[in-house]
């Protein structure tokens, strides 16, 4: 990464030391979000760190708060439908995670992952994310017409498949990756119960 231009070292705020850190817990992984090379890549004086913050502990909360929030905000924002447009929401939803997963968005989605595999507020942070997502899939669905029942189990459904597909590497799939995506996204959508 290159380290910042002067003007960007006086109006340097708190964000950009988590945006950064963020970037850095997605390449590196938590042991490579330190003070040092964030204020290195940033052009600035560890003291500019802690004039931000209380210490590393308070930066990576910091971290972990602005993923959690930006994730949920975004699920409500992919939930958002009419009764008429449900289903068709539903589609976007899976293809937007799938189909044209975020690649940045993966690797941050990782990396928070494998941390909150051996931190109890990363996991809180996690499982705060996976409830938002399982519940505003599940509204989704209900708006869809699908029972309380369905609507969760499909929302499960969606959620692993869309994850799961997002993190995989299609190069070295079946060359039908596509088709059987499509197939799934039927099946989920409850396109093939019509």
């Amino acid at each position: 990464m290159e380290t910042r231009s002067e003007n960007t070292r006086h109006t340097l705020d708190r964000s950009a030391w988590v945006q950064l850190a963020t970037e850095l817990l997605a390449e590196d992984g938590l042991a490579g979000v330190r003070v040092e090379v964030l204020a290195k890549q940033l052009g600035v004086t560890k003291g500019s760190f802690y004039w931000h913050f209380k210490d590393r502990q308070a930066l990576l909360e910091a971290v972990l708060e602005t993923w959690r929030e930006g994730r949920v905000r975004d699920s409500a924002r992919q939930a958002e439908a009419t009764p008429a447009t449900a289903r068709e929401q539903i589609r976007r939803v899976i293809d937007a995670y799938s189909i044209r997963p975020n690649r940045k968005g993966v690797r941050i989605e990782l990396a928070i992952r494998d941390w909150a595999r051996r931190d109890a507020q990363a996991a809180a942070a996690v499982e705060d994310v996976d409830r938002a997502r399982l519940d505003d899939a599940t509204a989704l669905f209900r708006l869809g017409g699908f029972s309380e029942n369905d609507a969760r189990m499909r929302a499960l459904l969606l959620y692993t498949h869309s994850f799961g597909l997002s993190m995989m590497v299609y190069t070295r799939m079946a060359d039908d990756i596509g088709q059987l995506h499509q197939q799934v996204t039927r099946l989920i959508s409850g396109e093939e119960t019509r």
